[in-house]
């Protein structure tokens, strides 16, 4: 449905089935003769498993076949993913891959792959499919602006205690601001949509939302407009991308990141400011409300 290739391996179940753990290696490669993925843990990882894997590996190559690897579920993933790959290669296997698997996230993968794990592919489900971090998305939305019977915009906005909860009223552009040279992201800024479009020409100087004191001038660089309408007047008018197509913006998206930005550990901060008109529509009808005595 989603042009998506899919392969896959067996359960410890499939090998507690046989009378021993080669006869079910054997009889799984027999299924599914181009992708012998084995799991190899059910028993004894270095003393049974990988031996027996290693074994059936070579039966099905003799037959023209390319065996695909092995996976890990359990145990100490970075030491027996290396002791595997030694015996593998020696065997003359160098060509299968190591795949892990076990509750596996972010964090644990970054892990593994601080500590040399020889690992290939990494088999993320629960951790991935749970939303083990976030199970309740505290997803809400805001009106930002109406529009009244002769076209004109009244912005809108909603105040609270906590500065990161009062919404940024009007309708809005965001552009993204690039360096030139590189080509990275370096931040990201919220117009109101009326504004003049940015000229390039000029340096763009970005103020912190809040701390208005935090300035910062931009003098080579570009930026790309961010908004792009989906629903318009109650209809779709977006062209819906294919799965392939989402993977490959979205890896694009990423690369245009710094990896400061990126890191697991206390990331460094991405920039997203306001422009000075919107701050001072914000500041504006902030005040406004004050003068009502609506809040004190």
């Amino acid at each position: 449905m989603f042009d998506i290739p899919v392969s896959g391996t067996h359960a410890h179940s499939w090998v507690m089935n046989f009378k021993d753990e080669y006869t079910a290696f054997k009889a799984y490669a027999e299924v599914y003769p181009d992708n012998v993925l084995l799991l190899v843990d059910t028993f004894d990882t270095l003393k049974q498993g990988v031996p027996n894997a290693i074994k059936v590996f070579k039966e099905i190559k003799a037959q023209g076949k390319k065996p695909k690897g092995i996976r890990l579920d359990s145990g100490d993933l970075a030491y027996l993913s290396k002791k595997a790959r030694e015996m593998l290669d020696e065997a003359g296997l160098t060509e299968t891959i190591i795949c892990a698997s076990g509750d596996l996230d972010e964090y644990s993968i970054n892990s593994l792959k601080n500590q040399g794990a020889k690992i290939n592919s990494w088999g993320v489900g629960t951790r991935l499919i749970t939303s083990a971090d976030m199970p309740a998305l505290g997803g809400v939305y805001k009106l930002s602006a109406i529009i009244d019977d002769d076209g004109n915009i009244e912005p809108k906005i909603k105040l609270s205690n906590n500065a990161e909860k009062i919404t940024n009223p009007g309708f809005k552009n965001i552009y993204r601001v690039y360096d030139k040279q590189s080509g990275k992201a370096e931040a990201d800024c919220i117009f109101l949509r009326n504004e003049e479009e940015i000229d390039l020409t000029k340096p763009l100087v970005l103020t912190h939302p809040a701390e208005r004191w935090k300035k910062t001038t931009f003098t080579d660089y570009t930026v790309r407009k961010l908004h792009v309408d989906v629903i318009k007047d109650g209809k779709l008018v977006y062209n819906m991308p294919s799965i392939k197509e989402i993977k490959a913006y979205a890896k694009q998206e990423l690369d245009s990141f710094w990896d400061e930005y990126k890191r697991l550990d206390k990331p460094h901060v991405y920039k997203v400011d306001l422009s000075d008109k919107l701050f001072e529509l914000k500041t504006d009808l902030i005040e406004k409300i004050r003068e009502k005595n609506l809040i004190k």
